[in-house]
């Protein structure tokens, strides 16, 4: 018998599950113990990006390979799953370990980012591949909608970043790793950005070096003053 606060996750995902388990275990963190999402995780991680991709390679008939990979890593970021995640008040529904709970892990981008890959995971293994495609493609439609080929939104910092450089006939921006912290499973990169037109780097940080040289060009960005859209 599935309890309540599950039927009330399923109403809003949209799915109902025929194994409860297998949602269970999506919304289990590793911190909760050894049986947890991670697996899952992978699973949804594969699926999201290929059913996104396919979305996108559809809308956008006359776009290049370059622009539909930014769009495409636009949708499946870390900051858009969370968004998607706290739409469903992923939070209230966890399983976490008492460190995370009392370090406020329900609101954490990475964790609420993590549970949705999981579920998507799920929900494949549930109910197979049309059902995840569609209720994959329904949670993204409006974000979908909204994307343009032709804004600069779409790009990542990093390019935009180079883009804005080359177009004062500046030199390129230079990224170094100042440190690696943590395990090897959840590690954080802090990054230094260097531009000729800037006295100090500016610093960014991440849980993986892409994710912390695109934080730095991010501030970087800010720090020219330019409007930042992320």
């Amino acid at each position: 018998m599935k309890s309540v606060s599950l039927e009330k996750l399923e109403r809003k995902l949209g799915h109902h599950f025929s194994d409860p388990q297998l949602a269970i275990l999506a919304l289990t963190h590793r911190s909760f113990g050894s049986r947890n999402n991670e697996r899952l995780e992978f699973l949804g991680d594969s699926l999201v990006n290929f059913i996104i991709a396919e979305a996108l390679y559809k809308q956008f008939p006359q776009a290049r390979e370059g622009q539909l990979s930014r769009l495409r890593a636009r949708m499946v970021r870390g900051k858009t799953l969370a968004e998607i995640g706290r739409e469903f008040g992923l939070g209230d529904f966890l399983r976490l370990g008492s460190g995370e709970l009392k370090s406020g892990g329900f609101r954490r981008e990475s964790i609420l980012a993590d549970a949705v890959e999981a579920l998507i995971g799920a929900i494949y293994l549930d109910a197979g591949m049309d059902v995840c495609h569609e209720r994959v493609n329904a949670w993204f439609t409006t974000r979908l909608e909204e994307l343009s080929v032709t804004d600069q939104s779409n790009k990542d910092p990093k390019t935009r970043l180079q883009e804005l450089l080359q177009s004062k006939q500046q030199q390129l921006p230079e990224y170094e790793v100042l440190s690696i912290e943590g395990v090897a499973h959840d590690q954080v990169f802090t990054v230094n950005c260097k531009v000729t037109v800037l006295e100090q780097p500016v610093v960014g940080t991440g849980s993986s070096r892409r994710g912390a040289e695109q934080q730095a060009a991010r501030l970087t960005l800010k720090a020219l003053g330019v409007e930042e859209n992320d």
